[in-house]
């Protein structure tokens, strides 16, 4: 995006013609609804919510990541044949968004993003996966924004909680319970007894770790 040149990196980052990326790639989704379709992974750095368990912590800061110029990113996504594009993070809400949207639209992506839901939405996005953590709760919106609500169970008294935050979504967004992959031979037991209990909820497994994938 030449035309955005005359910015300061600053201020591109900040009008969201430059993104912080940690990682770009393509690849099988493995948790929640769209799991097993094939996807173009954009994880953007930085991250304020700080989950203790988090598998990718290395995208907390965002200065330790390079800044890409919006159509770089593009560039490589639309390499691949896949057309769904997974934003993710960290948290990709931190980031205005819409010019990274408005491109991938333009080359005929769908656009998830998996957020915790702690900041405003920006951009045009289809399908949202809120995964709230309880280390910092989520903006109202994103109860209502929300296509598929994901809680990751790292112990027993998450359960209860995650009954709590689901009455305040919309009525047709899908319920997942996944377990913490560290917990997961624990945890598991326990979720598959929870969603027999309360069939509407579902389970998710990371499937892309058992197989081994990104």
């Amino acid at each position: 995006m030449v035309k955005h040149l005359e910015y300061s990196t600053k201020e591109r980052v900040k009008l969201g013609y430059s993104l912080p990326v940690m990682e770009a790639f393509y690849t099988i989704q493995g948790e929640g609804s769209f799991s097993g379709h094939a996807a173009y992974f954009i994880r953007l750095a930085g991250c304020d919510v700080g989950c203790v368990w988090c598998d990718v912590k290395e995208s907390w800061e965002q200065d330790k990541h390079p800044i890409l110029d919006v159509e770089e990113i593009i560039q490589d996504a639309k390499a691949h044949p896949g057309r769904l594009a997974i934003i993710t993070g960290g948290e990709p809400l931190m980031h205005e968004l819409g010019p990274l949207t408005k491109r991938l639209k333009e080359e005929g992506f769908q656009i998830n993003i998996e957020t915790s839901g702690t900041h405003k939405f920006t951009g045009e996005i289809d399908y949202v996966c809120l995964s709230p953590k309880k280390f910092k709760a989520p903006v109202e919106e994103a109860f209502d924004k929300a296509d598929e609500f994901k809680v990751v169970v790292f112990h027993k008294s998450d359960l209860q909680w995650a009954i709590d935050l689901s009455e305040k979504l919309n009525p047709n967004c899908k319920l997942y319970i996944q377990p913490e992959w560290s917990k997961r031979t624990t945890v598991t037991p326990l979720l598959v007894e929870f969603v027999k209990e309360n069939p509407e909820w579902h389970l998710s497994l990371q499937t892309h770790k058992y197989i081994d994938i990104p």
